[in-house]
């Protein structure tokens, strides 16, 4: 069972740990990092100690929209461009 639930706007960004992070009742800072809020995860652990949280967060604020692989599409032109004629 969860420690407790925490929202994901009560956590804090650590950028030099790369994660959100919440004070831990030992002294230390539960850590989740953003690839695991990307894939879904929702316990955030201590690394000292026994003890984890349950983050509460909606998973599609921090799901890929785009993958490499995908291009936008480019956006067709509000008016007609001039087209060039060639007189022979």
């Amino acid at each position: 069972m969860s420690y407790d639930d925490v929202e994901i706007e009560d956590m804090d960004w650590n950028e030099g740990l790369g994660a959100y992070t919440y004070p831990c009742p030992c002294g230390d800072l539960f850590q989740i990092t953003m690839a695991e809020l990307k894939i879904g995860e929702e316990i955030a652990r201590c690394p000292s100690c026994s003890l984890y949280i349950t983050v509460v967060y909606n998973p599609e604020d921090f799901m890929e929209t785009k993958t490499k692989s995908q291009k936008v599409p480019m956006k067709a032109p509000d008016k007609p461009q001039p087209a060039a004629i060639s007189v022979a």
